[in-house]
């Protein structure tokens, strides 16, 4: 598994299923150097995965640095996004939602 793989595995580790109550959503993560990976949040439980999920509600486009910025706190993921780091299709307004779901 890639450094990303790993990183976005890590997120599962700092999950808060508080903040996911009654929550049914696809995080799809579109790392244009790496690879896809999504995680899937469901009845305050979350599942990572690679690959592209089925059903995404929100698809994250950008490259391994950014992602790894974002993770790690370096880089604030709404300034990418509105730098163009970080494109988004679907439910754009729940991707402002991981750092309540993530200890990020």
């Amino acid at each position: 598994m890639t450094d990303v793989g790993k990183a976005i595995e890590e997120l599962q580790k700092g999950f808060n299923p508080d903040a996911a109550k009654d929550m049914n959503e696809v995080f799809q993560f579109e790392v244009k150097d790496d690879g896809e990976y999504f995680i899937e949040i469901k009845d305050g439980t979350c599942t990572v995965g690679t690959g592209e999920h089925d059903d995404p509600s929100v698809t994250l486009i950008m490259n391994k640095a950014t992602l790894k910025g974002v993770l790690s706190g370096e880089v604030n993921g709404m300034t990418a996004f509105m730098t163009g780091k970080i494109k988004a299709q679907g439910n754009m307004m729940l991707a402002t939602k991981l750092n309540s779901l993530f200890s990020i």
